[in-house]
């Protein structure tokens, strides 16, 4: 039974390390250490949204190889080069629509916890804003409209907190804050 506490917290192999005067590093290595806490919480990571933009992408790249290497040469493929154009530009307007509708500031998509009633996943979604040191994170429900779902969650800190001079992250502090905000979430539901 002592194991299922040490599943909770983090591992302990080396310390994660960000340059603090990237943004960008920042908040990839936050980022990634959610997906961890996510993931311990009892979550399984759901794939869907970035198989389809993956089969999205592939076909369009499929459509290019296609007009590229097509046998006949320019005057008499000119209809089917068009074609693909257009298919390219679809395939294309499609993708970037997934993005700004479906995926947004997601960095993680869930699945609900193996055994719980919960019919709905979590989206999990943060921003660093430029020049900013401010950190929020926000977990909503996969399906807003599901009876099952909750009323989304977030906290806004600065990134100052979880990290030392030196640019190690202090893991135990970030973990315990990430894992607060998924309790929050999920007590809201019971307390519904």
């Amino acid at each position: 039974m002592a194991s299922d506490g040490a599943a909770a917290t983090p591992a302990k192999v080396t310390p994660k390390k960000a340059n603090l005067l990237d943004p960008h590093s920042i908040k990839h290595l936050l980022d990634e250490t959610i997906s961890d806490v996510v993931k311990s919480k009892g979550y399984a990571e759901d794939t869907r949204l970035g198989n389809l933009k993956l089969g999205i992408g592939a076909a369009v790249i499929a459509v290019a190889l296609l007009a590229q290497f097509y046998p006949k040469k320019f005057p008499q493929n000119r209809e089917f080069l068009l074609g693909c154009i257009a298919l390219y530009v679809l395939l294309n307007v499609v993708l970037l629509i997934l993005s700004y509708t479906k995926e947004k500031d997601a960095i993680l998509f869930t699945h609900p916890p193996a055994g719980s009633f919960n019919s709905t996943g979590l989206i999990i979604s943060s921003k660093l804003p430029r020049f900013s040191d401010m950190y929020t994170l926000t977990i909503a429900s996969a399906d807003p409209q599901s009876i099952s779902a909750n009323k989304p969650v977030h906290f806004t800190k600065s990134v100052t907190k979880w990290f030392t001079k030196e640019g190690v992250l202090v893991e135990g502090l970030f973990w315990k804050d990430v894992e607060k905000l998924i309790d929050d979430y999920n007590s809201e539901r019971k307390s519904k």
